[in-house]
Order: C-alpha cells, then sequence, then structure tokens
C-alpha cells in the first residue's frame, strides 16, 4: 500500500496532467433536425438522440423548475424539483420507469426548498440523499418510498454558522417565524451530496458557506474544510461533488467550482491537487465505465474521457444562453436539440443519459446512445 505522501503525489499527478486537455478539445455541434427526423448530438462513438420532455407527469401535477436526477439499482428514474412553498400538498420528488412512465411520487415535506438527490445502496438495500437549501435547510435520508430515515441540519459545531442557523427551518415550519431568502456566506444551503469509499458522506454548502462538510455513514458530523474564497482548495459556489468511480483511477475528490468556471481536484481530505477548467458553470458530476458526465448550467452537458479529456459536447447551446438569448421561463426560446440549463445529469444502467434541467415549467431530456 502506497504511503500517504506518494499516494497524494500520484493524485496531483493524474489530476494535474488532464488540467490542460480541456482548452485544446473540438467543439461539438448538436444537429437540430425539423419535421420527425430526430435530434442528434454527439460525435464519434459519442452519439445520442435527444428526446425533450422525455418524462411527463400526470394532470393533476406540474413541474416547478426542475433540479436533480438519479437512477436505482431496477432502473427506475427519479427526479425533483423545487416545488412552490405555497402548494403544500403536491409531491417534490416523481418517479418514472426506464421508458418515462409515471410510477408513482412522494416528498411533499421537501416543496420549495429541494435541490440534490443522490442514490446509495446499503446492506442490500437503497437509500435517497437529499440536500435542500432555504427553507428546508437540510439534508435528509430517505427509502425509496420517501419515509424519512434521518435528517441533519446545520452543523453548529462546525462553528461557521450563526446563532440559531439549525433551528430555522423548524420555526418557519411552524410559522413561529415568515419564510423568507436565507442569504449571506455563513449561512446553510446544501446543495448536494458525495459518498466516500469509507462509507462517509460530503455535503457541499454551496448556496451558503461554501463549506464541504463530512458526515458518518450514520449522519454524525465529523469535520469540515474548503469555504469561500480565491485560493486553491476554496470555492465559488461549490455546487456539486463527486468521488472518482472509474476502474483504475485513485480516489480524486472532484468539486464542481460553478462560480468560477472549473472542477477542482483534491483528496477526499480537502487538500487541493489541481483543476480541470474551460466549463460552462458546471453543476455536477457523474460516471460510467470509463467516462465522466459533466452537466453545465450555461447550455450545455460535457463527456470526457477516462484522462478527463472532452470527448463530446452534447446540446450545446451555451453561446447563446451566456448573450441572454435563451429565457428560462419561455419554451418558445429554446431550439430543439439544444440545452438552455442543464442543472444536474446522470446516466442510466445502459450508458443513456437523463438530463433535468433548472428552467420554469421544468424539462427531462433523454439522450439515447445511437453509436
Amino acid at each position: 500500500m502506497n504511503s500517504p505522501i506518494s499516494r497524494r503525489d500520484a493524485l496531483k499527478t493524474t489530476c494535474a496532467a488532464t488540467a490542460g486537455l480541456m482548452a485544446g478539445a473540438p467543439f461539438v455541434r448538436a444537429e437540430s433536425k425539423t419535421g420527425s427526423q430526430p435530434l442528434i448530438t454527439g460525435q464519434g462513438d459519442y452519439q445520442y438522440e435527444m428526446i425533450h420532455g422525455w418524462a411527463q407527469l400526470p394532470s393533476e401535477f406540474t413541474w416547478q423548475t426542475t433540479q436533480a436526477v438519479v437512477v436505482d439499482k431496477n432502473g427506475l428514474v427519479y427526479l425533483n424539483h423545487t416545488g412552490d412553498y405555497n402548494k403544500k400538498e403536491h409531491p417534490n420528488v416523481f418517479v418514472f420507469d426506464e421508458t418515462g412512465k409515471y410510477v408513482r411520487s412522494f416528498g411533499q415535506y421537501f416543496q420549495g426548498g429541494a435541490h440534490g438527490i443522490e442514490l446509495r445502496e446499503e446492506n442490500g438495500e437503497e437509500f435517497l440523499y437529499f440536500s435542500n437549501p432555504d427553507p428546508v435547510q437540510s439534508i435528509v435520508k430517505t427509502n425509496l418510498k420517501g419515509e424519512i430515515v434521518w435528517e441533519r441540519f446545520a452543523p453548529m459545531e462546525s462553528g461557521i454558522y450563526p446563532e440559531g442557523e439549525n433551528t430555522l427551518p423548524q420555526r418557519v415550519r411552524s410559522g413561529a417565524e415568515p419564510k423568507k431568502a436565507v442569504g449571506g456566506p455563513n449561512r446553510y444551503k446544501p446543495t448536494n451530496i458525495a459518498f466516500l469509499n469509507d462509507g462517509d458522506l460530503l455535503v457541499a454548502d454551496g448556496y451558503g458557506s461554501n463549506a464541504i462538510h463530512r458526515y458518518t455513514k450514520d449522519g454524525e458530523w465529523k469535520l469540515h474544510f474548503g469555504g469561500a474564497g480565491p485560493s486553491p482548495g476554496k470555492f465559488s459556489t461549490n455546487h456539486g461533488l463527486a468521488q472518482e468511480r472509474r476502474e483504475g483511477k485513485d480516489a480524486i475528490l472532484y468539486v464542481t467550482d460553478r462560480g468560477r468556471n472549473t472542477i477542482q481536484c483534491l483528496t477526499p481530505e480537502g487538500k487541493f491537487l489541481s483543476l480541470i477548467e474551460g466549463f460552462q458553470r458546471p453543476c455536477h458530476v457523474d460516471f460510467y465505465q470509463d467516462l465522466m458526465l459533466v452537466p453545465e448550467l450555461q447550455g450545455r452537458v460535457t463527456l470526457l474521457d477516462k484522462e478527463n479529456k472532452v470527448l463530446a459536447y452534447l446540446g450545446d447551446d451555451h453561446e447563446r444562453v451566456n448573450a441572454g438569448k435563451v429565457n428560462r421561463g419561455d419554451a418558445k426560446q429554446w431550439t430543439p436539440g439544444k440545452f438552455v440549463h442543464p442543472h444536474d445529469a446522470t446516466f442510466d444502467h445502459s450508458g443513456n443519459i437523463i438530463v433535468s434541467e433548472w428552467v420554469v415549467p421544468g424539462r427531462i431530456t433523454f439522450l439515447k446512445k445511437i453509436s
């Protein structure tokens, strides 16, 4: 087994070697076709048919800004939306089969404050982990039916949050305090969760302090690192994070530093290694075989190979999005075959991709692999 020093050196070498590859990658244009012709995006071995509006809700429900997506071992797809805080009886989490057919829904508890979803199998049973900014301001573990196993509010033992931050959500829900936007760099607004190889959890406080909190598998707080700032290992909206899952790779922690258009490469303990640059506000990371998948808020999804070199840009419309020519609330401005604001994305078990976009009427796009 390598010593800690040699292991860190190896991690740094692996990540740093990939950092310069993004800039020289070819731009891959999505081919938007009309009529009955399919919408094809990608290049070479990585071409996909784009199927917008893949997951449709029953008439009694409506999408309210779609957010995150995960797939369980049976192929069921779990999607959520921010939700309207004033529609407390409306479900927040929706489950679809592998064809996009609605199965069930739950999660009224998260209405108005839902954000990230992750899934992990533990002793043969799968569990969902939710990260919720204000007004929910918590991380929540549930079973696949949505029954809560545990909930954790702001970790006051970290010493970085104001007095009462951990009880604010309960006060709002009880009506003791009015709901209002929670602002400030020292507030608790978690955005995503990552699972470490030893069973621990990492929670990115991406809309709040920019700290990364480490918990045991049972949800007990251990420590934190990161925080806001310009130096390496500090962040400007550490929106998403994931530990390397590709075979033969070192256990790098990838953190999407969305405000700086980069992904920071860290050790699981938080030691900075290097950067992967060239993104358009990266939101999260997922893996399938040798691939890394990065949804980017400014109008595209990127596929990278095992060395973190770009293979394809999917549904790329970042120039129009950056120019302000696309309104996230007006579907008439959206171009078929192009993304608006990819917020989360994941692979299914066949290597197809499901993308959830941060748009007001909600949109789920299925990328069916054709090559």
